[in-house]
């Protein structure tokens, strides 16, 4: 699965992108969030509020609770303002 990282989340892993094979495990994009935030400090910075970021699977708007387990892509980004 791709990984497409935005704005502060890019910032914090030191990357905007990367391919990943999930563990049978990770079913929902919450799972995924997990799964991440205990590959380094980058990640678990990133994901320390989940609450405060959203999520698109295959360039369609989802929540954390999202089936991810054939998707091909998931992008997570903060909401974007304006100004």
């Amino acid at each position: 699965m791709k990984l497409v990282y935005f704005a502060y989340v890019r910032e914090h892993i030191g990357y905007d992108s990367e391919e990943v094979d999930l563990p049978a495990t990770v079913q929902t994009i919450a799972d995924c969030l997990g799964w991440l935030a205990v590959r380094g400090e980058g990640y678990r910075a990133a994901f320390a509020d989940p609450a405060k970021l959203l999520f698109a699977v295959d360039q369609q708007m989802a929540d954390q609770t999202a089936n991810i387990t054939c998707c091909r892509e998931l992008a997570i980004f903060p909401p974007v303002t304006g100004g």
